[in-house]
């Protein structure tokens, strides 16, 4: 069976990464999709796991060579998903996992028919905004580029498959769970010359 692309998208903040870890511990058969940045790690973060943390020149040079399947630049770095892991997962028949930001997600849509495209939304801009602020993880003057950023990207989550409003952590991980189980077992995911053939061998018109 081919392997299906998941999207996930949404404002920095908004708990994504925790969904999506719970997500790949429940569920068999699924890869997360590592993308290349020009940022620095943050506190606990490891290369080749939550990123490629490569140089801006190395970065340039993938762009120049069409190695990504999209690529941005977002809070004054960039970021780019190598398409050569995509690709090969997908004929391996694997469900992958991508966790970009909206710029991107939008960039694969318009590249990328098959894709399932998941936008995570907080109840609110406040909460965000406290959610934000609790991480501490970014310096005044870049936190509030972030929260300018999300309200053009809460305004794209339209053009989205799916929506999870994150206002509770356990219901969230279980709709995404669900949302991946089901466009799985799609019957246009499913349904092959081979199945077919297995399915009707053996009976004849009366």
């Amino acid at each position: 069976m081919k392997g299906t692309l998941f999207v996930v998208s949404g404002p920095s903040g908004v708990g994504k990464t925790s969904i999506i870890n719970s997500v790949i511990n429940m569920l068999d058969n699924v890869v997360f999709s590592v993308s290349c940045t020009t940022r620095p790690p943050r506190p606990g973060e490891v290369d080749g796991v939550d990123y490629f943390f490569i140089t801006k020149e190395k970065f340039l040079e993938m762009v120049d060579n069409s190695e990504f399947l999209e690529w941005a630049e977002v809070h004054g770095n960039l970021y780019g998903t190598p398409k050569n892991f995509v690709q090969e997962n997908i004929k391996k028949g694997k469900r992958i996992i991508l966790d970009i930001d909206v710029q991107g997600a939008l960039q694969v849509k318009r590249n990328f028919d098959e894709a399932v495209f998941i936008f995570v939304a907080p109840p609110s801009y406040e909460v965000l905004r406290e959610r934000l602020l609790k991480r501490g993880t970014e310096e005044p003057e870049a936190l509030l580029k972030r929260l300018d950023n999300a309200k053009w990207e809460l305004s794209k989550m339209i053009e989205f498959d799916y929506l999870i409003v994150n206002d509770d952590l356990v219901n969230s991980i279980q709709i995404m769970k669900s949302i991946i189980v089901g466009e799985t077992y799609k019957t246009k995911r499913v349904l092959t010359e081979e199945l077919i053939k297995n399915l009707f061998k053996g009976v004849t018109d009366k």
